[in-house]
Order: structure tokens, then C-alpha cells, then sequence
């Protein structure tokens, strides 16, 4: 239970003066059954503080893809760094001798850090940007290390590196907690919800067209990335020991910073929401109740569409101990949607809030939740979803009553960030239908790529909405968030990866398109292989080209290693792919 950090270190014999010996760093053990970081899986030690490399999950529920990430926490410069993080942070400016007193408990230093990743309130290591412009810096989504990112924020004086979004604070955080010996995962949350206003529930709005709004603080993404860190919680009591959740991306201040956790899994497993710390945040990321309204400018009248309760945190995602597979924990944070025990939970958490008892205004009644909507619809793809290529979709709507229905319905589709933030609208189109007793009818969409390529964004994602008005009955609100793949990159190593020898490295891509794309840039990194993020220009590829990249390696440490690509040129953004590589 020492304080961690760096030591000075002397001998002294005799009554002679002392004789400095140098320094050493004192860590976190895991591997030590007296720590309170303790992890008695060794195959989890390796995985959770010893790996340098990761594997990120994103998409959307529907769609779930990952990406590699190089951690490289025992990397060059990266302890120093740090170590340094540790020294910036507020509560050290404001009184280092307390602080510095507190840093042999991992939950403080969590929670430290978790302010210290991202730029608010502390000139912290990288700086948030969600509105789809990413000048004076670099896009989030172009990032494959947290390296690079740490070595920028040193070598620019300690000025915020330019610009994260979820994954890049997760996975930056990652690298600090595992370099000073604390066990760390990442965590991807499907359907994602940001309650602002703690009462366990999210409301979306909609104009009469279907057009997403962006009103009230609310909001839910298609993912969420965040951290589980391992250690015990003694102010807590044993059960609540074991995974604790961190979360470095600045959305709600807590004690007036941008800090968030750590917060007992179990805690939020159990609705325990008044425990430390920030556990109704992070209960409702997971558990909130959907309310999807439409409103109306004009008069400031909103109306209850349809609500849903098992809509936020699907699939939450983490990488496999040991190999570099998706394992779902849900059921590490909830009981099961739609089980009794479920509802007991958020029943108990709502009571804990005190939401139960106090009226809301801005909550819709029993009878709004328990209207039955006329008519059901869904969206579905028809063929595949690749930029570049047409996206087709069937709109299906299903007449559910025993008397004909006239439907009239307005149908957009927007480019959005994977907060579902609307960037751009991409297409609108209306039609009117009468439904049969009990008829089901397809409607086929297509929106061409020309249509779409433009007003994508570097997420790849497009809203699609049907707002479908029923005469004499309730709207129905059909949408599907859909994220399109970007087409293959391969990875070739052509020989065998030995310590200090040279190895050839192929990367191939075929331009799918029937037009050419430029301003094509190869990045390159994987820690133990190559230092440092390499970039190659490629020369611009006419329609169906293909281009074939080769580099030179030279590994310096044997055993499975990680590379990480990156391609991005005009048409598409930051295709990755990641090999591993046997040295």
C-alpha cells in the first residue's frame, strides 16, 4: 500500500553522509495478493496490464465491427509521461502533499485520471471535438495508438493533443492505467444512452417530416466506449470489489470536473445508483427508458410517439482474454431486458433517485405509454452496406387492425456522427398508402452513392426515418441507424519476422469505385515492430486500380506482435486492419 510513483534511492554506512544510488519507479502489482489491484487470473494479468495491443468494438448493434488499437504502454517515453499526467492534475496543483498522499489507492487514482484524459478544467492530454470538423487537428477516427497521441502532448509543452472522441479517451486512459500496473479493459456499449438530466431516461424528438431534432440535452449513441479498471473497493465492502467502471470522456461534470467513476459493476448491476462514484450516470448509459416525441415548432407541443424500455445498452462488448475475439458482458451489467428482476432494479434505482415519488411534467402519461399503435413498420436492408456502393433498403409497413388504414408517410435520411448527432440530409421522399385488414406492404428505397458521398461522414453513418401519419390513429416512428463498411485492406508479411532482421511487408487495396481516388496516405505502427507511426503517400488509383504498398520492418522483441494500418485517401476515410505477427 505504498504511494506509487518515483523514488529517490541512497545508501548510507556508517555515519558517513548518504550516497545516492539513483532512481526507481514503484507500480502497482497485480500479480501481489496483499495489493489492492490484485488478480488472481494470470492469463488476466497478461491480458489486462502486460498486452499492448487491443481490439476496439463499434458499428451499431445491428452491425458490431472492431478495430485494432496499439496501447504500447511500455513504450520509449510513456512512463515518464505518465508519471507527468499525475503532476498536472487539479488536485495536485491545489494541494500536492494531499494529493500525492492518495496515490496509493487506485480508485482515487482512477478517477484522477479519468479528468486528466480529456482536456476540460485541466489542460488534460486530449481535447474532444464532436462536430464533424476536424481542423487544426487530427480526426479521431484516423488515430491507431495511444503513443503517438501522449508523445504529442509532452512534446507540445502538455497543450491538449487535437481530437479525441469515446474511444480515443478510453483507450488513452487504457495505456496510463495498465503503465502503472493497474488492470484495464476497454468496454463498448451498443445504443448508448446520455441521460443529462438523471431520470433514467432519454427523449428524442422528431419534426412531421421524420427529421431527428436536435433538442433538450438528451441523447443516445450508437456506441459508447468507456473502461473497466480491477480493484478492490474497501470504502464499499467486498462484493463491490472486482471491475470498476471509469469513463474519461467529458459528457456530465461530477464534483464540478469532467471526471466520471469509478463506479462498482456490481453497484450498477444491483441499481445501487447512491453509491460512490457517479453510478446514475452510468446506469442509465445502460438501462434508460427511450421516450421518442414529436414536436411541433410552431406551438411548442410534443407529443408521445412510443417509448421503449429495452432499446439502451445492447451488447456490451469487450475483448477476449488471450485472443482477439468479442465477448459480450451485458449480463455483467444488467439482468436480462424484459425479466421482472430487470424492472425490480430500475424500479429501485428510480426510487433511490427519488424519481418515484415527485411528479414530472415533462413525463408522459400511463395512457400515452399504453396507447397501441395501428399499424407496425420496420426498415430492412436489401443487399449489402458498403461506401461506394447503392444502399437499398425495404420499408415494411404491417396493417395490425381488422379495417383498412390510410397511411400517408415522410421518409428521410440523414449522415450522422455515431452519436446520431444529424450532420447532413442526404434524401427526403414522402408517400401515401392504404393497408388491407392485416396487409403487410414493401416499399423499396435506393439511394444512389452520389447521392450520399458527399454529405457522408468520417463515421460512415446515415439515420433513416419513417414518420408514418395514420388517419384517425397514433404516428408510428420506423428508423434504423445504419453504418456502412469500408472496403478491404490486406496485410502481407513476406518472409519470416526474426529479432533485428529486415522483413518486407505488402499492403494491398483495390479502388472499388468508378472514379479515381487521390490524396491516398498509409499509416503504419505496432509496438516491438516499428517505432513510431510510419506514413506513406500512394500515388492517386484510377476506377478498379489497385495498388500494392511495400515497407520494411525491422522487429525488435520476439513473440505474437501486432501492425496496425491505416488508409484514408479522398473517397474513403481510415480503412484499418491490423495482423499479427509471429517474431
Amino acid at each position: 500500500n505504498a504511494v506509487i510513483g518515483r523514488y529517490k534511492l541512497s545508501v548510507q554506512i556508517g555515519s558517513s553522509p548518504p550516497t545516492s544510488l539513483g532512481t526507481f519507479v514503484l507500480l502497482f502489482n497485480p500479480w501481489s495478493s496483499g495489493d489492492d489491484v490484485f488478480m488472481p487470473n494470470k492469463a488476466e494479468c497478461e491480458e489486462y496490464v502486460l498486452e499492448e495491443f487491443g481490439i476496439i468494438f463499434a458499428g451499431n448493434k445491428n452491425r458490431i465491427s472492431g478495430f485494432g488499437w496499439n496501447f504500447g504502454q511500455f513504450q520509449g517515453d510513456i512512463l515518464n509521461i505518465c508519471l507527468s499526467i499525475m503532476d498536472r492534475s487539479l488536485y495536485y496543483r491545489q494541494d500536492p502533499v494531499t494529493d500525492v498522499s492518495h496515490r496509493h489507492d487506485p480508485k482515487y487514482l482512477g478517477r484522477v485520471l479519468s479528468a486528466m484524459v480529456n482536456a476540460n478544467d485541466d489542460q488534460g492530454v486530449v481535447l474532444g471535438n464532436w462536430s464533424g470538423k476536424y481542423e487544426g487537428g487530427k480526426n479521431p477516427s484516423s488515430w491507431t495508438g495511444s503513443g503517438e497521441i501522449l508523445q504529442s502532448w509532452k512534446k507540445s509543452g502538455f497543450k491538449p493533443v487535437k481530437y479525441g472522441q469515446c474511444w480515443v479517451f478510453a483507450a488513452v486512459l487504457t495505456t496510463v492505467l495498465r503503465c502503472l500496473g493497474i488492470p484495464t479493459r476497454t468496454i463498448t456499449n451498443f445504443s448508448s444512452a446520455h441521460d443529462a438530466d438523471r431520470n433514467l431516461r432519454v427523449d428524442e424528438f422528431y419534426d412531421a417530416d421524420g427529421n431527428h431534432l436536435e433538442r433538450g440535452a438528451d441523447s443516445i449513441w450508437n456506441f459508447h466506449v468507456w473502461n473497466e479498471s480491477w480493484f478492490t473497493r474497501n470504502d464499499l465492502g467486498p462484493s463491490y470489489s472486482g471491475w470498476q467502471v471509469l469513463d474519461a470522456t467529458p459528457q456530465e461534470e461530477s464534483g464540478g470536473i469532467y471526471q466520471c467513476g469509478p463506479a462498482s459493476r456490481y453497484a450498477i448491476k444491483e441499481g445501487e445508483v447512491d453509491l460512490d462514484y457517479d453510478c446514475p450516470f452510468v446506469f442509465a448509459e445502460v438501462n434508460a427508458d427511450c421516450m421518442y416525441w414529436n414536436y411541433d415548432s410552431a406551438t411548442g407541443k410534443k407529443t408521445l410517439i412510443f417509448s421503449k424500455s429495452t432499446e439502451i445498452g445492447d451488447s456490451i462488448s469487450t475483448k477476449a482474454v488471450g485472443r482477439d475475439d468479442r465477448v459480450d458482458v451485458t449480463s455483467d451489467y444488467k439482468y436480462e431486458e424484459g425479466s421482472a428482476k430487470e424492472r425490480d432494479i430500475f424500479k429501485k434505482a428510480r426510487k433511490k433517485l427519488g424519481l418515484e415519488d415527485k411528479f414530472d411534467p415533462t413525463a408522459p402519461t400511463q395512457d400515452e405509454i399504453e396507447q397501441k399503435p395501428d399499424i407496425s413498420g420496420k426498415f430492412k436492408v436489401a443487399g449489402s452496406l458498403e461506401v461506394g456502393k447503392d444502399l437499398n433498403l425495404l420499408l415494411v409497413l404491417e396493417n395490425l387492425q381488422s379495417d383498412a388504414k390510410t397511411v400517408n408517410v415522410n421518409m428521410t435520411a440523414w449522415s450522422t456522427l455515431y452519436t446520431r448527432r444529424p450532420v447532413n440530409e442526404i434524401w427526403k421522399d414522402s408517400l401515401s398508402v392504404t393497408l388491407a385488414p392485416k396487409e403487410e406492404k414493401k416499399f423499396p428505397i435506393k439511394i444512389k452513392y452520389p447521392e450520399y458521398q458527399q454529405q457522408l461522414t468520417t463515421d460512415k453513418t446515415i439515420q433513416v426515418t419513417a414518420l408514418c401519419h395514420v388517419e384517425d390513429g397514433i404516428q408510428v416512428l420506423v428508423q434504423r441507424n445504419i453504418t456502412l463498411d469500408n472496403p478491404a485492406i490486406d496485410i502481407q508479411v513476406l518472409g519470416e519476422a526474426k529479432v533485428n532482421k529486415e522483413v518486407v511487408v505488402e499492403v494491398a487495396f483495390t479502388n472499388p469505385i468508378d472514379a479515381e481516388v487521390k490524396d491516398c496516405v498509409l499509416q503504419v505502427e505496432g509496438s516491438d515492430l516499428l517505432r513510431g507511426v510510419l506514413e506513406l503517400r500512394i500515388p492517386p488509383l484510377k476506377a478498379s486500380e489497385k495498388s500494392s504498398t511495400k515497407f520494411k520492418l525491422t522487429p525488435s522483441e520476439a513473440g505474437p506482435k501486432h501492425l496496425l494500418v491505416n488508409f484514408s485517401c479522398d473517397k474513403f476515410a481510415d480503412i484499418k486492419t491490423f495482423k499479427m505477427v509471429n517474431v
